[in-house]
This record gives C-alpha cells, structure tokens and sequence, in this order.
C-alpha cells in the first residue's frame, strides 16, 4: 500500500492542539466587517474546537500523512 497523502484543504483549516483536540478558526471574519459589531468581531478571532469525536478522528486522519 502506498503512504497516505495529507488533504491539503483540511490541512490548511485544521489544526490538533498539544492536547489532541481539532482546532479550527471560525467564519465571516474575512469582508463585509463594517456592520458587525466589535464584540462579534473579537469573538470570531478566537479558535473553536471541533465538537464530535467522530468529526474529529476524521479531520486527524486527513490532515496526519
């Protein structure tokens, strides 16, 4: 069997803390910023964790080659 190839689409969203958990950056924080207030702005910097263990073992699997 050949070696599997990192995703690199999943590789430039995700990224595995020191923990293991998937970290991944939240939406709409890149135009149209005029209209939405500071407070949501500066909550949309913060990274999310991706909630389910399944989601999360995929998105491992596709991003650790």
């Amino acid at each position: 069997m050949p070696k599997m190839k990192t995703h690199k689409g999943a590789k430039k969203r995700f990224s595995v803390t020191g923990t293991g958990k998937v970290r991944r950056l939240k939406a709409n924080k890149s135009h149209i910023l005029t209209k939405k207030d500071g407070r949501r702005k500066r909550r949309l910097r913060r990274p999310a964790i991706v909630g389910t263990n399944g989601e999360a073992k995929v998105i491992k699997r596709l991003i650790q080659a």
